[in-house]
């Protein structure tokens, strides 16, 4: 059979699965409309899910400032009947994993990290407020031990997450803030990162390009974090539409034998 004949084959079943299979869907839905208010995976307490996660596209910011992603379209549907483009994508751009691999020598690759550590507890440090007045301001032990105090002791396997307001400042200059010398954002201070180490949290996150904040001279936080065996999250987004305490983090983790991080598409169940 030409391949001309084998792809117009392949279509006409595709299309003929994909009716039967919207039918099924429809008819399916109209059967138990009004009795499922939820998804399966809600069930357990949970009500909405929030999407953490930029897209991603060349214009998003990067650490270096070059553009983190490249799409080529290798087939068009017009001519070639489906479509595919061949991507090439720096592991630490957009809203992505540090695996302890990152800033170490023999740490944990991305694909080796406990699945049971991709469904974290979900602990949010709001600094939001400060970081307005202060672009180079840190998470610290007090921000830390306030969020104890009220919430009490942090969760094990808990994703403990700095919320800066920097996720809205993703389409100008002021997410980098670099002004020619150094870049400016918030992150985690060094004495917050090794009091976190203390407790059995799997986790940190940021909303901005770096765990540690944009003028740091030395990455404290990453040579004391991900060397320890746990690993890192920055640019996730809508850290404004989370609770600060209660919310499960679900992590879609890359999975790619060797690698020191990914993009990553990550949710959180509310």
């Amino acid at each position: 059979m030409c391949d001309v004949c084998v792809m117009n084959s392949v279509k006409e079943k595709m299309l003929s699965r994909r009716s039967f299979f919207k039918g099924a869907a429809l008819t399916g839905a109209a059967a138990v409309a009004g009795a499922i208010t939820a998804p399966p995976a809600l069930a357990a307490g949970h009500a909405t899910v929030e999407d953490m996660t930029h897209s991603l596209s060349a214009a998003f910011p990067t650490w270096g400032g070059e553009p983190g992603i490249a799409m080529t379209q290798q087939f068009e549907f017009s001519k070639d009947g489906f479509n595919l483009f061949n991507l090439s994508i720096d592991e630490h751009t957009g809203t992505h994993i540090d695996a302890p691999l990152h800033f170490s020598a023999d740490g944990l690759s991305v694909d080796e990290i406990e699945v049971s550590n991709l469904v974290a507890p979900l602990c949010v440090i709001d600094i939001a407020a400060r970081a307005e007045g202060d672009a180079d301001t840190q998470v610290t032990p007090d921000d830390i031990q306030a969020w104890i105090d009220a919430h009490g002791d942090i969760p094990a396997h808990a994703c403990v997450a700095m919320h800066s307001g920097w996720g809205s400042k993703t389409g100008s200059d002021a997410f980098r803030g670099f002004d020619g010398q150094a870049q400016h954002y918030p992150g985690f201070h060094i004495e917050a990162t090794q009091m976190l180490l203390e407790t059995q949290a799997g986790s940190i996150a940021v909303d901005t390009l770096s765990l540690d904040h944009g003028p740091s001279p030395d990455f404290a936080t990453h040579y004391a974090w991900l060397p320890a065996g746990r690993f890192g999250i920055e640019n996730l987004a809508n850290l404004d539409r989370v609770p600060v305490a209660g919310a499960t983090l679900i992590i879609g983790a890359p999975k790619h034998a060797g690698g020191t991080g990914g993009p990553a598409r990550i949710f959180a169940m509310v």
